[in-house]
């Protein structure tokens, strides 16, 4: 069995991937997702790819999976009947949240709106202090009868935060255990399981939040792995997690929050792996789907990683949205993909967050959309081949989205179809710069020291527009483009992220206390792994979260690993925290002989597996009429308009093949648009380089 196959659902496309480890071979495909339950979609994928491939199911070594499922779940509000179980005195923490306002000067803003309601938060008689001491038993009785109450109100997944359990879990853990044995279907979740850090707003969201998706999630998954199963797979199924590592079913169905950013985290994993290609460590990864852009910034080959990040925040803002506690990449997402629906609003063209989906899709799939779509514009500027299409297999009706257009935006503002076709296209990369600038300008970071790595099915069209936009002067389009983030599920490790909260002073006589905790987490870790049925060599990767004394909050800063011992250790772990408070403030600002604090210790703990090799495309003659397809009208603004343009063949490209726009590359799956005056060159695996 020397089979791989990854599985990313998107809001309009689930892609596959196929990968042969003996052969280094890729199969890829696209099928559109099934919006009333994607696993139709994602085992119609599997059916189509492996029978294309001549391949069994079970002769898959394995099988990944991204998806939206719990993603889906909190935009569009569709959770489980959820619950609360809060300390007694405590039951407006969700309510009140944090002071910080998202928008300073608008008095008429209202806070983010949980899941939650409040008639669904019931206080328990009960008391830990911040040591983890007891000051007030758990009143089991009350407990008892919270439970029955639970099942009179329909309550089916119920969250349990209590005060300072991150230290003394104690509480939570008999709670659930008579919660459980009073209600046996109930879905539970403890906060000391699933974010075992303080600050009570941010873990009591995240516990709501984990059991708020548990039962849709839990039912998912379920469908995925019994219909690969009665397919004769054999082995395990892996879910991507918003860290960038693969879980299995059975954490997952526990820990679902931790899936929230799967499909965006496997597409930033597969961009991490074309540094070569780009020339530089230093990476903006730009994934432009069927629904939403995604951008994060990649420094020195690794991703940011956030040991918290917020959700379905507004225009960006922070604190607008809701605060999840566990790590996950650190990238913003917008609503900005090729089945964004374009409108007028106040005499301007808007474009998303809305999207058409799969269903009914953009106007040209002639599915029953009726709204102009950002795929609707690129078809018309001539970005888009409506013979070719999914290479072929779904054509598009031009006149019908030149229509859509034409009586959605050109009309009521005035303007021609290519014009307002080319309204929504730049209004909508304006709107990706926005977001990429978030992640590296509002990081303090220049996106012109950074190569862009375009990829989805939409990202290619746009990419060299947003470059421009953002300064960028190195993009990379990779091979196989339109399925990154499946690929990039063929390229993840099975890992499980630990934490732990205990403020020490970075000093000689605290170091025994590091020791103890990382030792802890490293068993916790290895157990959980081995339970878990993953075969491989085991690494550990250390972190905390760190501050100066006096300061309110923390950076991550990687740490060397231990053990720690002495004076030298001290100084090396104050090392570490000063080169990652200077790469994120800035060299002169700190004083670097103030005292620092360790808050949160943290621990990476994955398997490391097979390589996955790219394949080459062979020596070419720097000759690309090998592969000229022929011409087609395509709409270039600095062109005057419409200009015959010439169209490639991407799979006929080979290394040293050199390309001048304008021009268009076109594979199955996606389209790469050269604008006028750049040009690039093909590498020896069949990424098109260019630079400005």
């Amino acid at each position: 069995m020397a089979f791989r196959i990854g599985i990313d659902v998107g809001g309009t496309f689930t892609d596959v991937a196929l990968y042969d480890d003996a052969a280094a071979r890729l199969h890829i495909g696209k099928v559109l997702t099934s919006a009333a339950d994607p696993s139709i979609a994602v085992l119609e994928g599997v059916d189509q790819l492996l029978a294309a491939a001549g391949v069994g199911a079970r002769e898959l070594s394995e099988a990944s999976h991204a998806t939206t499922i719990a993603t889906n779940t909190v935009i569009q509000r569709k959770g489980a009947p959820t619950a609360l179980l809060i300390t007694q005195g405590f039951r407006d923490v969700l309510i009140v949240g944090r002071q910080k306002r998202w928008e300073l000067y608008d008095n008429a803003i209202d806070k983010p709106v949980h899941v939650v309601r409040r008639r669904h938060i019931w206080e328990v008689p009960e008391r830990l202090l911040f040591d983890g001491s007891v000051h007030l038993p758990l009143d089991e009785v009350r407990l008892r009868e919270i439970a029955a109450e639970l099942l009179a109100a329909g309550i089916r997944a119920v969250a349990i935060c209590f005060l300072h359990s991150y230290v003394n879990p104690a509480h939570e853990r008999r709670a659930g255990e008579i919660l459980r044995a009073a209600a046996p279907g109930l879905f539970v979740t403890l906060s000391s399981e699933v974010s075992p850090v303080y600050r009570e707003y941010e873990r009591a969201s995240t516990a709501v939040l984990n059991a708020y998706v548990m039962p849709a999630v839990a039912e998912y998954v379920g469908r995925i792995d019994q219909g690969l199963r009665r397919r004769d797979y054999q082995r395990r199924l892996y879910i991507m997690q918003s860290n960038g590592g693969l879980a299995t079913p059975e954490v997952t169905k526990r820990f679902p929050i931790r899936i929230l950013e799967s499909g965006p985290a496997a597409g930033v994993l597969a961009a991490t792996h074309y540094t070569e290609a780009a020339g530089t460590q230093n990476l903006l990864s730009f994934d432009m789907g069927g629904t939403t852009a995604k951008v994060c910034l990649i420094e020195n080959g690794r991703p940011m990683v956030s040991g918290q990040f917020e959700f379905n925040t507004i225009n960006l803002k922070k604190n607008s949205g809701l605060p999840i506690s566990i790590p996950a990449i650190d990238l913003v997402e917008i609503g900005a993909g090729g089945g964004s629906i374009a409108k007028v609003e106040m005499g301007a063209i808007a474009v998303g967050p809305e999207s058409a989906g799969s269903a009914p899709g953009p106007i040209c799939y002639g599915l029953g959309g009726t709204e102009p779509t950002v795929t609707d514009a690129d078809l018309v500027l001539g970005y888009l081949d409506a013979d070719y299409f999914l290479g072929g297999r779904m054509r598009l009706d031009r006149q019908a989205a030149q229509q859509g257009i034409r009586r959605a935006i050109g009309g009521p503002l005035g303007l021609g179809d290519e014009a307002a076709a080319w309204g929504i296209h730049e209004v909508v990369t304006a709107q990706m710069a926005q977001a990429a600038r978030v992640v590296s300008v509002g990081k303090g970071k220049d996106p012109r020291d950074f190569a862009l790595l375009p990829f989805g099915g939409a990202g290619p069209v746009h990419a060299l527009r947003l470059a421009q936009m953002l300064g960028c002067r190195r993009i990379v389009f990779p091979a196989a483009a339109g399925v990154a983030s499946a690929l990039g599920l063929l390229m993840a490790d099975p890992a499980f992220d630990l934490a732990r909260t205990s403020v020490l002073r970075l000093a000689p006589e605290t170091l025994d206390a590091v020791n103890a905790i990382f030792a802890e987490l490293e068993g916790q870790a290895e157990q959980q792994l081995r339970a878990s049925g993953i075969e491989g060599s085991i690494r550990m990767l250390r972190g905390a979260d760190m501050r100066f004394v006096g300061q309110g909050y923390e950076i991550p800063v990687p740490l060397p690993l231990g053990p720690y011992r002495g004076a030298d250790a001290v100084a090396r772990l104050r090392e570490a925290f000063l080169a990652a408070y200077a790469a994120t403030y800035g060299e002169r600002a700190f004083d670097p002989q103030m005292a620092v604090d360790g808050v949160h210790w943290r621990l990476t703990a994955l398997i490391e597996r097979l390589d996955f090799r790219f394949s080459e495309v062979g020596a070419g003659t720097g000759q690309t009429s090998g592969a000229r397809k022929g011409t087609r009208p395509v709409y270039f603004p600095e062109a005057g308009g419409f200009v015959d343009c010439p169209v490639y063949d991407r799979y006929a490209l080979r290394d040293g093949d050199r390309l001048a726009g304008p021009a268009v590359v076109e594979e199955r799956e996606s389209t790469v648009v050269l604008i006028s005056g750049c040009h690039a060159s093909v590498d020896r695996h069949g990424n098109i380089v260019v630079g400005f």
